[in-house]
């Protein structure tokens, strides 16, 4: 298997983890480091045995570097959209951290970029998908295990850290908005959920709240109400400023079956479901094998190693599993099913909702692209 050459663009919190999971690898080879802070970049090469002169400030030269196939963005989140393009350009695939971009009109372009450019593999790294928890849920979705989903809500309530170099994230037109920033993620880990028994978003409905406890210029607290077209409903309570930990929590209900994850309980009460044609109509505790063999359902204890969404520290996230995603797909030469173009109805969602919770309104999904640029561009 053929080294991929990797540029790294923002060497912070995220971008110097991504680094460090690429370095694990045998099939890659960092060819450039991208970062206004020199001294920054440099601790982070230092740490990984990286060469320091890997490092450069000048954005233009770094897309130049010899060997270099795909590009990492992970800068902040205003800068994700053009550098993203400007990678594009150059030929090179990429990995964006999301929002894949705070601008409704470059959010467009990735997408033209992508179907004008079939060779590049892109990805925009919404990292819940690749939780082990995410893999069983759309397992069981795709078995009939739930039978039809009616109703689907998965939450985002955490309190992203601002301290220090990253206060950026109090500013509108640095972070964006609080969607794009954390609360997406569980947007996609919905998509997906209802993507795998084949329905499609088709209205939002969104309301927001500044009644903040931190000085966001955005607003931070979103309710969002989204209407499915195979008569689903999904809800998600979305908060960036305060939470009591991480709240991811699920709560999916069908007609045959339904699931209940709590992020904020011990592990082996975290996850709970019944099935008619799985459990009997029973419900099991798959992550309590002690609870499963009393009640004589032990063929349903899920592995040790099953991982959930219920931390915020990205050394405890599959961080592993989505470099690995990302860069099997070039190997593979097949598109990500988070790459721009399949993963266009998650942001179309985020952006749907902005607009509504604007107008106060219900928006159609997918967005009338030309409509949406306009309201974008006057707000």
């Amino acid at each position: 298997m053929s080294k991929i050459g990797i540029g790294l663009v923002g060497a912070g919190w995220m971008g110097a983890t991504l680094l460090k999971r690429i370095v694990e690898r045998d099939d890659t080879k960092v060819v450039a480091v991208f970062q206004r802070n020199r001294d920054r970049a440099e601790e982070v090469l230092t740490s990984l045995g990286l060469e320091t002169s890997l490092f450069t400030n000048d954005f233009d030269s770094f897309l130049a570097t010899e060997g270099l196939d795909a590009v990492f963005v992970c800068s902040t989140n205003e800068a994700h959209g053009s550098q993203s393009i400007a990678a594009m350009e150059a030929g090179k695939h990429v990995f964006c951290e999301k929002p894949c971009a705070t601008s409704f009109d470059e959010f467009v372009k990735q997408i033209e970029l992508e179907k004008a450019n079939p060779e590049l593999i892109t990805m925009v790294d919404y990292l819940m998908n690749f939780d082990t928890l995410e893999d069983e849920i759309r397992a069981m979705t795709k078995r009939g295990d739930f039978g039809t989903i009616t109703q689907i809500q998965i939450n985002y309530r955490h309190p992203i850290n601002i301290a220090g170099d990253k206060v950026w994230k109090l500013a509108a037109d640095r972070m964006g908005d609080a969607i794009g920033m954390g609360i997406i993620h569980s947007l996609s880990a919905m998509m997906n959920i209802m993507a795998a028994q084949g329905a499609k978003p088709i209205r939002v409905y969104a309301s927001n709240s500044e009644v903040h406890k931190r000085d966001f210029e955005i607003p931070a607290v979103w309710n969002l109400h989204i209407e499915f077209d195979n008569g689903a409903t999904g809800l998600c309570f979305g908060n960036v400023d305060q939470a009591n930990g991480y709240d991811a929590y699920h709560n999916i209900h069908g007609t045959e079956g339904g699931l209940i994850f709590d992020s904020y309980l011990d592990r082996p009460q975290k996850i709970r479901f019944w099935s008619n044609p799985v459990t009997d109509g029973k419900w099991v505790y798959p992550l309590d094998p002690d609870r499963c063999r009393a009640n004589d359902l032990d063929q349903h204890i899920w592995p040790e190693s099953t991982t959930t969404p219920d931390s915020g520290d990205v050394m405890n996230h599959q961080t592993h599993m989505c470099v690995a995603h990302f860069l099997e797909s070039i190997h593979a030469a097949e598109p990500s099913f988070l790459s721009f173009v399949n993963s266009a109805p998650v942001a179309e969602v985020g952006w749907a909702s902005q607009m509504s919770a604007s107008q106060k309104r219900p928006i159609d999904l997918p967005l009338d692209y030309p409509e949406a640029s306009k309201f974008f561009s006057k707000s």
